[in-house]
């Protein structure tokens, strides 16, 4: 327990459990956008593959790292469109539509490296964001560390998170979208459009996945590989159920998930790694994220028109 102890109140875990956490932030908004306005989006994974990869990409060609996620999301933004198009006005399966998002996304990123890069052996690197210090708050002990003096894209990702809820929340936009995916009846009698107002939420929320895989390549790490995601997306659609469909929550959610994978990566390196396999390890985040989406899950109110078809007319 003395090992644990130390761990938990060390600057540099809690400032590994924010680092770790911001893709997750920026995926889970988008991909809450999505339910909020009736749209299941499962299109998460692969479109972050495809974030990660084109925004390092556009870097390595010569593009200015803030180039890259604008990139990044661009791309994001165009397979969302093709999720909305499929699974809005033509009212296709969100699972099926999802899922084949997801394997065209990451076909995509597969074949477009081997296209470009075809004699390359290992992924060539690129200057990632580096960590910028906010004057005076960075040197607040535990907290400073942890909180400001993290990279550009990590700020940009609790204000993202911020941005969403005050929309959603404190706008007529917001409550426009959240009626989508509550009663869209009653949107359409107010003269306005279910299906755009749908298909702009998968499209933004899209962009705001790939952001998310952007950062893995961009902030986190200074190369891409194939299994960098390595599930993220479907952590972020949990998040998104444990978050109860709020932004605060799923941040909180995010930030859990986070300092339980920042604690397996350290818990491997005292005498308990010692004794148990790594693969306990690396279980542990997931198994207590499954464990609190289930205690939280209970209390969530599921969007009532989240995952229903609508027709313009239909009761």
């Amino acid at each position: 327990m003395s090992a644990v102890w130390e761990i938990l109140i060390s600057a540099s875990f809690w400032a590994a459990a924010v680092r770790i956490a911001s893709p997750l932030i920026f995926a889970t908004m988008g991909e809450l956008i999505c339910e909020r306005a009736g749209v299941l989006n499962l299109g998460i994974e692969g479109i972050m593959v495809i974030g990660a990869f084109t925004g390092w990409m556009a870097v390595y060609q010569g593009m200015p790292l803030w180039g890259g996620v604008g990139v990044a999301m661009a791309a994001g933004m165009a397979f969302g469109f093709l999720h909305a198009v499929l699974t809005v006005p033509f009212g296709l399966s969100q699972h099926v539509v999802g899922l084949g998002v997801t394997l065209l996304a990451t076909s995509t990123s597969s074949f477009a490296y081997r296209l470009i890069l075809p004699e390359v052996t290992s992924p060539p690197k690129i200057e990632p964001f580096q960590p910028l210090a906010i004057p005076g708050l960075s040197k607040i002990p535990l907290l400073g560390e942890a909180l400001f003096a993290q990279t550009p894209l990590t700020y940009a990702g609790f204000a993202v998170a911020l941005l969403t809820g005050f929309v959603l929340f404190r706008t007529p936009l917001g409550l426009a979208v959240r009626a989508a995916g509550e009663n869209p009846s009653a949107v359409e009698a107010q003269g306005l459009s279910v299906t755009g107002l749908r298909m702009g939420a998968v499209v933004v929320g899209s962009g705001l996945m790939a952001v998310g895989g952007a950062f893995l390549t961009l902030s986190a790490f200074s190369s891409f590989f194939f299994e960098m995601v390595n599930g993220r997306g479907w952590i972020c659609v949990a998040l998104v159920v444990f978050g109860a469909w709020r932004p605060g929550k799923a941040v909180l959610g995010a930030l859990l998930f986070a300092g339980f994978d920042a604690l397996q990566i350290r818990l491997q390196q005292t005498p308990i790694g010692a004794v148990l396999p790594y693969q306990v390890f690396l279980m542990v985040p997931y198994a207590l994220s499954i464990l609190a989406l289930i205690l939280m899950s209970r209390r969530a109110e599921v969007p009532a028109a989240l995952m229903v078809p609508y027709n313009k007319g239909e009761r």
